[in-house]
């Protein structure tokens, strides 16, 4: 009992900031249960990963979209072309051994973490987000993109916020809140994919009452870390998230070389 209200309180957690820097959370959740459930396998921790980002993501879209903060043309866009990666993903993560799977983790994180300090622009607002407009050199880049992130994301049960939002913000130059409301809106179709690969492949069953009570945790979450977005500046945003992931990062990649 102890441990679900644990869970439940990791899925508050996880909703909030997941939905306030726009990335579902998967990322944060995946370091504490290779943490918590050694035993396990990574195709049961993302399936538990990938059902917390799907409905932290999803909730948090229902947020954002009522904010009209979602850019849903280039979001579907991504979305289609990440659902294919995401299948893929979700297929390979059985093959791989969970030493590995973390190293790969870690060594993502950080990467992407650099890559945010080295790039962060300064957030501008004012723009909406159905004034946006890619030329056809960035939308064919996004769509190559959405591929590998929905492969990598899935894959790894992270959901591909923690690559969507620095490239819409810094490549594509979306303002950071829009970008962080379109990752989410992008991230419930693609979290979706890569967990029914997780249901049909039989391996959900095993993680599926964990799964259940952050979730539940999530749900609240997500709406608080909405209502916050509003609140605090994009800047700031992205650089809790760069920050994040570095430290999630580097602690995975001691526990690899201590064990």
């Amino acid at each position: 009992m102890l441990m679900n209200l644990l869970l439940l309180v990791i899925g508050v957690i996880i909703g909030t900031l997941g939905t306030l820097i726009g990335v579902g959370g998967g990322f944060i959740l995946m370091p504490i249960l290779l943490f918590l459930y050694q035993n396990d396998s990574p195709e049961t921790l993302t399936s538990i990963t990938l059902t917390a980002t799907f409905v932290n993501s999803l909730s948090g879209t229902i947020a954002y979209a009522r904010m009209k903060k979602i850019n849903f043309k280039y979001g579907l866009i991504f979305a289609a072309f990440s659902i294919p990666g995401a299948v893929i993903g979700a297929y390979l993560t059985q093959f791989v051994d969970r030493d590995i799977f973390s190293l790969i983790f870690a060594i993502l994180l950080i990467s992407v973490s650099v890559l945010i300090f080295i790039r962060t622009k300064p957030d501008t607002n004012v723009i909406e987000s159905h004034e946006i407009s890619l030329s056809w050199r960035k939308l064919t880049a996004g769509i190559l993109i959405s591929i590998f992130v929905g492969m990598l994301s899935s894959f790894l049960g992270i959901g591909g916020g923690i690559i969507h939002v620095p490239v819409l913000s810094n490549v594509f130059s979306f303002p950071v809140h829009i970008a962080t409301a379109t990752s989410h809106f992008i991230l419930s179709i693609t979290s979706f994919a890569g967990l029914m690969v997780h249901i049909v492949t039989g391996k959900y069953h095993h993680g599926i009452l964990r799964a259940a009570f952050i979730s539940g945790g999530a749900l609240i979450g997500a709406q608080l870390g909405a209502m916050l977005s509003s609140k605090i500046k994009g800047k700031i945003i992205i650089r809790i998230l760069a920050i994040a992931l570095f430290f999630m990062g580097a602690r995975l990649i001691f526990l690899f070389f201590a064990g």
